[in-house]
């Protein structure tokens, strides 16, 4: 066990925690267990233990624990924000998790609770908010600023000078060109190539070389 980091409990019980706990082992943090509302429902893809419900959180001292959010996000699903900020609110904090594979430049500034996944490339200057999912594979070159609470799904590469504004989605696979700013609460598709600005609350869709805004 990792002496210097707290024990950590596991929000969810899916696909994403599964990938945050294999990444937890390999840093020598100790995982308490995954927190799952309904047990029965779990799909057991990864060993426990499951503590059933939230409350279950009453039984620790903020101070002792970190949270780890294992809850994916998916455009036009808030679950991941409401649950972050609600446990804020409760004292708790969330541990940042990098995965070992990655190497972090000086310069780069990371905010709590960020999730960088294996593989991933980040360069210089880099700026990654709070709560933001840097999925497998993902590139970001240098002086990148990707907001709070997004997320880049697998495989998505960014050009330097690139910035995401918060709660945005990038789909997998996904190029950036640089100098891009791409507005807060929008979505690119999976596959998508970005090659120009693209407004606040906006989804790309891509079909074949044009990008269709909705």
């Amino acid at each position: 066990m990792n002496k210097k980091i707290k024990p950590a409990l596991i929000i969810g019980a899916g696909g994403h925690s599964k990938v945050l706990a294999e990444c937890l082992n390999l840093l020598s943090i100790e995982i308490i267990g995954f927190i799952y509302k309904e047990i029965s429902k779990v799909q057991k893809i990864h060993e426990g233990p499951f503590l059933e419900e939230d409350k279950v959180l009453d039984k620790y001292d903020p101070n002792e624990v970190n949270l780890v959010n294992g809850i994916g996000f998916m455009p036009n699903n808030n679950k991941r924000h409401e649950i972050s900020s609600d446990m804020r609110n409760k004292g708790f904090k969330f541990l940042t998790v990098i995965h070992p594979s990655v190497a972090i430049p000086e310069s780069v500034k990371i905010d709590e609770g960020v999730q960088i996944m294996s593989g991933s490339v980040i360069q210089p200057g880099v700026q990654i908010g709070k709560d933001t999912i840097i999925n497998t594979g993902v590139i970001l070159d240098h002086d990148c600023n990707i907001g709070m609470n997004c997320h880049l799904a697998t495989g998505v590469k960014c050009s330097g000078n690139v910035t995401i504004q918060k709660h945005t989605f990038i789909g997998t696979g996904t190029s950036i060109i640089n100098d891009i700013n791409v507005g807060e609460n929008s979505v690119i598709a999976a596959g998508s190539t970005i090659f120009r600005d693209i407004p606040d609350n906006t989804t790309i869709i891509q079909k074949k070389h044009n990008m269709i805004a909705e």
